[in-house]
C-alpha cells in the first residue's frame, strides 16, 4: 500500500494533536500546515477531512480547522472505560502466578524507562504512561478487550500530555503511582488495585470516573 503525502500530513498533524503541540481550541490553516509539512494544499485538505471525520478537528470553509478540545464528558468516558478494562484484566490474571510475575516484570521495565525520560519530553512521557496501562490490559489475555483498550490509547495519550503541560509536578506523581500499582500487581490484590487505579486516574486527570 502506497504511503501518500496525505497520509504523511495526517500522521504528522494527528501526532501534534495527541501531544498537545496543537492545543484544543486552536485554529490552523491549510496553508500553515502545507508550509510546515512542505507539501501542497491538496494533501493537507485530504488529511484535514480524515481528521475531521475522526473527530479531532472541525472544518470551517475559508477560515481553517479548529482543533477540538478534550471535552469533560469524553474524558470521563475514557476514564470509566479504563477503570473497567484494567480492573477486569487484573482480576483475570491473579489466579496465574506466572502471569502475575511476567506482568510485574514488564511493568518494572516500563518504570525504569519512564524514570529515564526527561519530564519536559511530554510526548514520550505520555507514550510510556499509555504503554504501562496497556500492558495491564494485555495481561488479561482477552484480545477483544485489549484491542478496544488500544483504541482508547490515542485519547489517553492526549489527556496525559495535556496534564503534563499544565502541571510540572505531574511526572513525579505518575511515576510514583505506577510504582505503587506495580507493587499491588505483585501482591495479586485486584480489589486494592481497583481502588488505587481509580485514585491514580482521578489525581492525574483531576476528575473521577463515573
Amino acid at each position: 500500500m502506497t504511503y501518500s503525502s496525505a497520509d504523511r500530513v495526517y500522521d504528522e498533524v494527528k501526532e501534534l494533536i495527541l501531544t498537545c503541540e496543537l492545543n484544543g481550541g486552536e485554529m490552523i490553516s491549510e496553508g500553515e500546515i502545507a508550509a510546515r509539512c512542505e507539501v501542497s494544499r491538496t494533501p493537507v485538505r485530504e488529511a484535514f477531512l480524515r481528521l475531521a471525520a475522526e473527530g479531532w478537528m472541525r472544518l470551517y470553509p475559508k477560515r481553517g480547522a479548529l482543533i477540538v478540545p478534550i471535552g469533560e464528558s469524553e474524558a470521563r468516558d475514557v476514564l470509566d472505560a479504563r477503570v473497567l478494562l484494567e480492573g477486569h484484566a487484573m482480576s483475570s490474571v491473579v489466579g496465574d502466578s506466572d502471569a502475575v510475575v511476567a506482568l510485574e516484570t514488564r511493568l518494572r521495565d516500563n518504570l525504569a524507562r519512564h524514570r529515564q525520560v526527561d519530564p519536559a519530553d511530554s510526548a514520550e512521557f505520555a507514550r510510556l504512561d499509555a504503554e504501562f496501562h496497556q500492558l495491564i490490559v494485555a495481561a488479561g489475555r482477552n484480545e477483544l478487550l485489549s484491542d478496544f483498550y488500544t483504541s482508547l490509547g490515542e485519547r489517553h495519550r492526549r489527556m496525559t500530555a495535556d496534564r503534563l503541560r499544565r502541571d510540572a509536578t505531574m511526572p513525579d506523581r505518575i511515576v510514583a503511582d505506577h510504582a505503587a500499582l506495580a507493587d499491588v500487581v505483585k501482591a495479586a490484590d485486584p480489589e486494592r488495585f481497583a481502588e488505587m487505579l481509580a485514585a491514580h486516574l482521578a489525581g492525574v486527570h483531576g476528575m473521577q470516573a463515573r
